[in-house]
């Protein structure tokens, strides 16, 4: 490689590692968020008596689930103004994405309540603990520790996902390379480093995956 590219190689790292800081992962993070109470609702609506809201729930994981995420980036962005309803670029990506880990992780989160042993909602009830505080204070608990790889897992790819918020005009990772790279022609060189960034992040969020897992264990063990 000559010294040139090397030269802007150097000066893209301070412009995308913005990006990745002040763009990326303050999108990453609302969005995990919010999507983990979207799928804590729909899993317990999975899980209710009701028809109705079991009904409802299966509908809206059906839905996210049977189209792709692009799609629904660009009906938030693009198609809700036609309804009268504009929405800038950070909070219709962080709806777009919300409502996409809320469809995924969902069935995360039923499974993992799902393998709680019923004697454990028995237990609790014969000694007085209504649905709320056993769920609060029994269930999820032990849940949490089977949802945490698959959960884990969910965090990653929308690290990656966050990606495709550059298509709405949002400032992070991807869109910063993409301003690099367009007046230089040197793609694959700046496209790389990008790569590079996401991949360091998702090795950062394995190894704090691992120790969570490792912090889990031994609390159950406890």
């Amino acid at each position: 490689m000559d010294e040139g590219r090397w030269q802007l190689v150097l000066d893209s790292l301070g412009p995308l590692l913005e990006g990745l800081v002040r763009g990326t992962i303050p999108l990453t993070a609302v969005s995990f968020v919010l999507g983990m109470v979207i799928a804590l609702v729909v899993a317990l609506m999975r899980l209710s008596p009701s028809k109705v809201l079991s009904g409802a729930a299966r509908a809206y994981v059906s839905l996210i689930r049977g189209t792709p995420l692009l799609v629904q980036l660009f009906i938030v962005f693009y198609g809700l103004p036609s309804l009268g309803l504009t929405i800038d670029t950070f909070p219709a990506a962080v709806i777009a994405f919300s409502l996409n880990v809320g469809g995924y992780a969902s069935e995360v989160v039923r499974a993992s309540i799902l393998a709680v042993p019923r004697g454990q909602w028995e237990a609790a009830a014969t000694v007085g603990l209504g649905y709320t505080a056993t769920l609060r204070r029994i269930v999820l608990p032990q849940a949490t520790r089977v949802a945490v790889p698959p959960l884990s897992n969910t965090l990653i790819s929308l690290v990656k996902d966050t990606s495709l918020a550059s298509v709405v005009l949002y400032t992070d990772l991807f869109r910063v390379a993409q301003q690099i790279a367009a007046p230089t022609f040197e793609f694959f060189l700046v496209y790389s480093v990008a790569a590079a960034f996401y991949w360091v992040t998702c090795l950062v969020l394995s190894v704090v995956q691992a120790r969570l897992e490792t912090r889990l264990d031994r609390f159950v063990a406890a």
